[in-house]
């Protein structure tokens, strides 16, 4: 039994390890990306694969903004003219993204962030999970 408690609190110590968003790496979240899936609170998923739009995210300092966007085949974009603008903040060392619109405000804690992949929780406890998208390449 001795041997192993030290091993057990190693364990616990390193699960409990704070995997917060690195303030240098938000420049990732600059680009477009397409949602993956959706964890609700009671635990289920919702995968997608082929998405109609993608989110085209824009961020200088603690200023940006997203936009909705559906590729087209020749490599452009159709866009409408809704933005929702966002500031960046550091709350107990964790990133917050603060959205306001006409019509709305609303935070989401972004919870991790790569070149490849991030993911944001919502105030109602959702997650969305996004991907970098990469465009269909069709041969000419």
């Amino acid at each position: 039994m001795g041997r192993i408690f030290p091993f057990l609190l190693i364990l616990i110590l390193w699960g409990c390890n704070d995997a917060s968003v690195n303030q240098d790496d938000l420049h990732y979240l600059n680009g477009y990306w397409e949602i993956a899936e959706v964890e609700f609170p009671d635990g289920s998923i919702k995968e997608y694969g082929m998405n109609p739009s993608v989110d085209f995210i824009k961020l200088k300092g603690e200023k940006g903004f997203r936009k909705k966007m559906k590729p087209k085949f020749n490599g452009t974009y159709d866009t409408s003219k809704d933005v929702e603008g966002f500031t960046v903040s550091n709350v107990n060392e964790t990133i917050i993204l603060r959205y306001s619109t006409e019509l709305s405000e609303w935070e989401e804690k972004l919870m991790q962030l790569d070149s490849v992949s991030f993911s944001v929780t919502n105030q109602e406890g959702v997650t969305y999970k996004y991907k970098r998208f990469e465009p269909i390449k069709i041969p000419q």
